[in-house]
């Protein structure tokens, strides 16, 4: 059976889980005045109706005030960078930014 296997070329190997590059953790400071630091994440829910929708979530770190909520169905990197310069023009650009290690944050476009 291994030998047929082979001479029909399906002995492909295994695909490996490409991995993210480590990040050298900071401890996490208390923000000092308002606006130095904000908070962002992902949500993902579901209405009545069995229709799923994500939510993306700013928050200021020193007052923990939630500076803005966008929703929809799909939320691309390009609609989240211009719903941070909307916010930036509002409230000001942070010192720093925290996200969580997760994929969302990781594209090109988001870190440019």
């Amino acid at each position: 059976m291994y030998r047929i296997y082979c001479q029909l070329k399906l002995n492909l190997g295994v695909k490996r889980k490409q991995r993210i590059p480590p990040r050298s953790p900071e401890k996490l400071s208390l923000p000092n005045k308002l606006g130095e630091c904000w908070s962002m994440d992902f949500m993902r829910d579901s209405s009545r109706n069995q229709c799923r929708f994500r939510t993306f979530n700013v928050i200021d770190d020193f007052n923990l005030e939630g500076l803005g909520i966008d929703f929809a169905v799909s939320l691309p990197a390009g609609r989240v960078t211009r719903y941070l310069d909307n916010l930036a023009e509002y409230h000001g650009y942070p010192l720093t930014i925290r996200v969580v290690n997760g994929p969302e944050f990781t594209g090109k476009t988001f870190i440019d």
